[in-house]
């Protein structure tokens, strides 16, 4: 089995046909005052190669990370860069347009939560006008909202020299059912002062190992066996039961 292609590397020649691509999306935006404003992009490139390099296919290429994204909720927070959601959608859709006049297969594999709502109204779009296209989130198991303990062992994994564990600090440790109401309506700063929605404290570089090998191995299964919603978002293709009857 060939090895995927990094696009922004090649040369047109090396380019397979009807490939499958992976589009990691992330975002630019703050991550508390001890992780780097690409934690977002780097999750969701480490994701989407990891999985290229796992995948059974033929032929797997792996675009350039779209490293801007919907981050108005982190607004308050020097530094950040959000192009909002009306603007992120015609990037998105644009480039899987352009993608399909020699890809067979699309998968965004995004690594930020603002970018959701866009990502199911692109994903919905393009496959009425025929594109084979889904997407997929980079959510560790047992993850905390925000620059809290998943995100800080994760990032001391990857990219271990732009973490500042002396600065890290816990931010609001609510859960993110109960924070959704005040976030919408008051955006990060309103809720954390220091835009941490968790705690970091304990986080490890072997934990984040651990989690991006989780995020990789269930991005493989999704992208080999799921199946698309109506939204575009990659789910299992046969439900898991869940204990009590719960949906």
């Amino acid at each position: 089995m060939p090895e995927p292609v990094e696009l922004a590397h090649a040369t047109w020649p090396t380019v397979p046909e009807s490939a499958l691509v992976l589009v990691p999306v992330g975002s630019t935006e703050q991550h508390g005052p001890h992780l780097p404003f690409h934690t977002d992009s780097t999750i969701a490139e480490a994701v989407a190669r990891g999985a290229a390099f796992q995948l059974p296919c033929e032929s797997v290429v792996l675009a350039p990370t779209l490293t801007y994204g919907a981050s108005g909720e982190h607004a308050g927070f020097p530094g950040t860069l959000s192009i909002g959601r009306e603007a992120l959608h015609v990037v998105l859709v644009e480039t899987v347009r352009s993608l399909s006049l020699w890809a067979g297969r699309v998968v965004l594999v995004n690594g930020h939560g603002g970018n959701v709502t866009t990502l199911d109204a692109v994903c919905a779009q393009l496959r009425h006008e025929g594109h084979d296209v889904a997407w997929l989130g980079c959510v560790p198991p047992g993850g905390d909202a925000h620059a809290g303990r998943t995100e800080t062992s994760v990032m001391l994994h990857l990219a271990p020299d732009d973490v500042r564990l002396s600065e890290a600090t816990p931010g609001d440790t609510r859960p993110l059912p109960e924070l959704l109401p005040h976030l919408m309506a008051h955006g990060v700063h309103g809720v954390s002062p220091n835009g941490v929605l968790g705690d970091p404290a304990g986080a490890t570089a072997e934990e984040g190992r651990a989690l991006v090998g989780a995020m990789v191995s269930e991005a493989v299964r999704l992208v080999t066996s799921g199946r698309a919603d109506p939204r575009g978002r990659l789910v299992a293709a046969v439900p898991q039961a869940v204990p009590g009857g719960a949906a």
